[in-house]
């Protein structure tokens, strides 16, 4: 793509999404960069440590976590891949109050036999946990960190949820909800965006091939359908939540849908549906001092070429 038109598509994006000149400053640049390898770089997952204004963002050609500081516009490696702590993926990226980073490894497991499936390090990039599931095929997508302190970890090939925990410096990670029966597995990818309910009772949670949202309730683990009154939202990715405004990021929709969730997580209402840059393949997003960082996947480029980066939005709120 040339500059001239990045330069139009991004303006085109930023008037949809109402992001604007009072936005973009020196403090807080409109895009972070990050780094790639020469053969091309791809990426997915986004995670935000708001008490040290740091993002960290995963790169599944490799399995390389970047890290960059809010005000900064580049971001560096932080933590090595291509094996390193047996890493050679990764997906989903997720913060606790403590600082610790988890690392959901999609396809980690799958393609390399006996390999973590999820790995949690703390601010300082030490590493915690190299941890399995022990099921057979497990892809897992992205992650949030629940009421409890634990994370919980959707599996894009099977209607589960993980529970990763640490008790007295021990770290564990078993099959906290199977939905088998109740939510139908379908081609391609199956569970991936999960979000806190409103009411901090139940986990919401995108399966994006057939534009589903599910309501997983804390307590009992039992899975129901969110009435999203039929709003379309094949592709959903990555989900967003602050109070009752939830953002869904439509990868390859190239849409990025908002809707009023209840309290309980048991309806959705699409408010808008606004179109994002034609030119990127967005997936997941986290909410930074009132602006979403918004991972560019270059999931849609057979080798992906330079500029690597995180995008910022206005969401929209109506």
């Amino acid at each position: 793509m040339s500059v001239r038109t990045l330069s139009a598509t991004l303006a085109l994006s930023a008037t949809l999404l109402g992001l604007g000149a009072s936005t973009a400053s020196a403090a807080r640049p409109s895009s972070y960069e990050l780094p790639g390898d020469p053969g091309g770089s791809k990426f997915e997952g986004i995670g935000f440590d708001a008490r040290t204004q740091t993002h960290y963002v995963s790169e599944t050609t490799g399995g390389e976590i970047h890290r960059g500081q809010l005000r900064s516009g580049a971001a560096a490696e932080w933590l090595r891949g291509d094996g390193t702590d047996g890493r050679w993926t990764a997906r989903g990226v997720n913060v606790d109050s403590q600082g610790r980073v988890y690392v959901a490894g999609g396809p980690n497991g799958i393609d390399h036999p006996g390999a973590p499936d999820l790995w949690v390090y703390d601010r300082d990039g030490r590493l915690l946990a190299a941890l399995r599931t022990g099921v057979p095929n497990a892809f897992l997508n992205d992650l949030v960190i629940g009421p409890d302190g634990a994370a919980y970890v959707t599996n894009s090939n099977a209607p589960q949820v993980f529970r990763v925990a640490e008790q007295h410096g021990q770290w564990s990670i078993k099959t906290w909800a199977d939905a088998t029966g109740t939510i139908e597995t379908a081609t391609g990818f199956n569970l991936g965006g999960i979000v806190v309910s409103p009411d901090r009772k139940a986990l919401v949670v995108a399966q994006g091939n057939v534009g589903k949202l599910w309501r997983f309730d804390l307590r009992t683990g039992k899975a129901t359908a969110v009435d999203t009154a039929g709003a379309n939202l094949v592709d959903a990715d990555g989900l967003v939540q602050q109070g009752t405004s939830l953002w869904v990021v439509r990868n390859f929709s190239r849409v990025l849908s908002t809707l009023r969730l209840a309290p309980d997580g048991r309806t959705a209402r699409l408010l808008s549906a606004t179109p994002t840059d034609p030119d990127r393949v967005l997936t997941t997003a986290k909410l930074a001092q009132g602006r979403l960082l918004v991972v560019d996947s270059k999931f849609d480029e057979a080798t992906a070429v330079p500029p690597y980066q995180v995008i910022t939005m206005n969401p929209p709120r109506r």
